[in-house]
């Protein structure tokens, strides 16, 4: 099936819940491009994000990240993954709305936990106990989440393309967003 995206799918959610492989899985299937916001962050600094914190501070990083994404909304369309903060920022979610569509991959707690413990490439979770602060983040990201245009529920028993699919069947609800060429 052939499609047509008529504005940037912006995927937002947790640490841990998919946003770059079922994003790049994603603009895979509807031939689009696959852009990363924290990709372009690193890019452009030249280290890492959790360098970015240490060095910097994560009020210069999310200065920077919604600098780059509000680039990326404007030169090209196609499915732009976040990092889990971006949309926390009233002004990136106005931007991503305006200029795109928000689509919140939303993943349970002991999914995304299981996803995350084993890596130490997130900065927030540099902490004593990892787990309670994912809960933390968890419990104050989710409310705002849920502001998101469109929302596609995970399960743990979901490939990355069964839930590419599951993307692609909640933006097919939008026809602004995208539709099939028939």
């Amino acid at each position: 099936m052939a499609f047509t995206l008529k504005k940037t799918v912006v995927l937002i959610g947790m640490m841990g819940a998919g946003k770059t492989a079922v994003g790049r899985a994603l603009a895979a299937r509807l031939g689009a491009s696959f852009l990363d916001s924290d990709a372009e962050i690193v890019k452009a600094a030249n280290m890492s994000i959790a360098e970015i914190f240490q060095r910097d501070g994560e009020p210069f990083f999310r200065r920077k990240e919604a600098q780059v994404i509000e680039r990326l909304l404007d030169e090209e369309r196609g499915i732009l993954s976040t990092g889990g903060g971006a949309y926390l920022a009233d002004g990136n979610r106005s931007m991503i709305s305006e200029k795109g569509v928000a689509v919140w991959l939303d993943v349970d707690l002991e999914l995304l936990w299981n996803r995350v413990k084993h890596k130490d490439t997130r900065p927030l979770l540099r902490t004593d106990n990892p787990k309670a602060t994912l809960t933390e983040i968890y419990n104050q990201r989710v409310p705002i989440y849920t502001l998101a245009d469109l929302s596609v529920k995970a399960d743990a028993a979901f490939s990355i393309e069964d839930m590419a699919g599951q993307v692609i069947d909640v933006l097919l609800t939008r026809p602004d967003v995208l539709e099939t060429n028939t």
